[in-house]
């Protein structure tokens, strides 16, 4: 027991990428967590980690032990977790990964009431742009949208059902540029754009009647896609430019007359969310308690 306490360890201070970071996920503390890497150190006998003043990086047998750890460790979880079956009540923990929107715009109506009714779930949510192999880098499961989920996972309904894609400028904007009528006359006004991290300027799509468009915005601010979205929304109130993005993200400033809607009856409709998981016969309890309570809330 010792030996998987310290693998624990070690696995936290490498996915946080320091001791201070891991203390906080794990509820211990770094001089613990150092202890405990120190002992596994000892008992391979290899470095597995780069400590310096300022960073913690792995080492190149750090990365084929944390490689190999993962998943062992997920399977031993998922034995322990067996033990939940024979419970009053679901127990555990639950780690998702999930875009920022789906953090934002989905998971607040879900999780409350989930964790209001499981109160024995510890449930940690891992909210970032990037692709993750969920199983690889030790998640019970993770929400996308279809397009970006892998072939051979387990894909559950959550949040609505469909979404759509929003225009949306200032009142003082629009006074000063005059509205667009079309998705071509965006080609003459300041856009807001945006992109995935390291990846090509985000097309503006717009539909009606059948007919697609794609617009390349251009204008004086790019962000981040969700990491920075409130940075482009923020612009956008402030009379900085056209923003593009999910609805329900830039409902609320609608709402309060900050922004106003153009071009609404070109605004794409898309499927919404998934939760998505490795197929295997036994699930972890609260991940099947998730399922379960996600299928019986209505859309």
């Amino acid at each position: 027991m010792d030996e998987f306490s310290d693998l624990t360890a070690f696995r936290a201070v490498a996915r946080e990428g320091g001791f201070r970071g891991a203390a906080r996920v794990t509820g211990s503390s770094a001089s613990r967590l150092g202890d405990a890497v120190r002992r596994l150190e000892a008992r391979l006998g290899v470095r597995l980690l780069h400590r310096t003043t300022r960073s913690v990086t792995l080492t190149d047998a750090g990365a084929r032990l944390l490689e190999r750890l993962e998943p062992a460790l997920g399977e031993v979880r998922s034995a322990l977790d067996v033990v939940n079956d024979f419970r009053g009540r679901p127990a555990g923990r639950l780690r998702l990964n999930v875009p920022i929107a789906a953090a934002r715009l989905v998971l607040p109506r879900i999780v409350p009431p989930f964790l209001a009714k499981y109160p024995d779930i510890r449930m940690e949510v891992i909210a970032e742009e990037r692709l993750v192999d969920v199983v690889a880098e030790g998640y019970d499961a993770g929400i996308r949208y279809e397009e970006r989920l892998a072939q051979d996972m387990v894909a559950v309904p959550i949040g609505p059902r469909v979404q759509r894609f929003a225009a949306a400028a200032s009142p003082a904007y629009l006074a000063r540029r005059g509205r667009p009528r079309h998705p071509r006359d965006l080609l003459n006004h300041d856009c807001l754009g945006g992109r995935f991290t390291k990846g090509p300027l985000h097309a503006w799509e717009f539909e009606r009647d059948g007919v697609t468009l794609h617009v390349d915005p251009k204008g004086p601010l790019i962000v981040g896609l969700g990491t920075t979205t409130d940075l482009a929304v923020a612009a956008a109130v402030a009379g900085t430019g056209i923003i593009y993005d999910f609805e329900d993200w830039l409902r609320p400033h609608m709402d309060r007359g900050e922004l106003v809607p153009v071009l609404e009856s070109w605004w794409p409709s898309f499927s919404g969310p998934v939760l998505y998981y490795p197929g295997r016969h036994h699930l972890p309890t609260p991940l099947r308690a998730f399922i379960d309570f996600i299928r019986a809330m209505k859309p």
